[in-house]
């Protein structure tokens, strides 16, 4: 690779990084050819992408964007998976296929352009997504009018019921009144 190459490759990282808000680096020496084809597979299922790059690559295309505070990160073999819109369905893709390959070692991350810890990606990837929450929160807000309602149509109910009743009660005294003139 020659330095052309090398500049166009960092920069083309670069405005990528730039424009992602969410990234992962993790570490993942001994995974086997079919387990990294899998796992590329998966991280596209989530609109998110999955990148092998040279550390020092890296660390010149990190340079003014929200992965330049874990760029100490960038030793030995790492790879990062990035996106711009849902950091919980990443982080569950990549810890559900860390859980079956003990070879995938989370280093480190950046959540909404702020530096997380390893540890917190595990937290993450448990948290419900944005779609779950705003439908929660729906949920939540139609409640009070849904019970405004049932407690507004309660006294109309409860009168229907007793008409009925009285109705009913009608019909059989005036059955029970037709029947001994026979």
């Amino acid at each position: 690779m020659n330095k052309t190459e090398k500049a166009e490759m960092v920069e083309a990282l670069s405005g990528d990084l730039a424009k992602s808000s969410n990234a992962i680096l993790f570490a993942f020496a001994g995974l086997k050819v079919p387990e990294v084809t899998e796992l590329r597979r998966q991280v596209r299922g989530t609109q998110s992408k999955y990148l092998v790059v040279k550390n020092t690559l890296a660390l010149r295309a990190t340079k003014g964007t929200a992965l330049e505070s874990v760029a100490e990160h960038f030793t030995g073999a790492t790879a990062v998976a990035y996106n711009q819109s849902s950091p919980v369905a990443l982080a569950k893709v990549l810890t559900t296929f860390a859980k079956a390959n003990p070879n995938l070692v989370f280093k480190a991350a950046v959540i909404e352009g702020k530096a997380v810890a390893a540890s917190e990606i595990k937290a993450i990837a448990e948290m419900p997504s944005r779609e779950e929450l705003v439908a929660r929160l729906l949920f939540l807000m139609q409640s009070p009018l849904r019970r405004l309602v049932t407690v507004l149509n309660g006294p109309v109910r409860n009168l229907a019921g007793v008409m009925s009743q009285i109705a009913d009660q009608k019909s059989k005294s005036g059955a029970a009144e037709a029947a001994p003139a026979n």
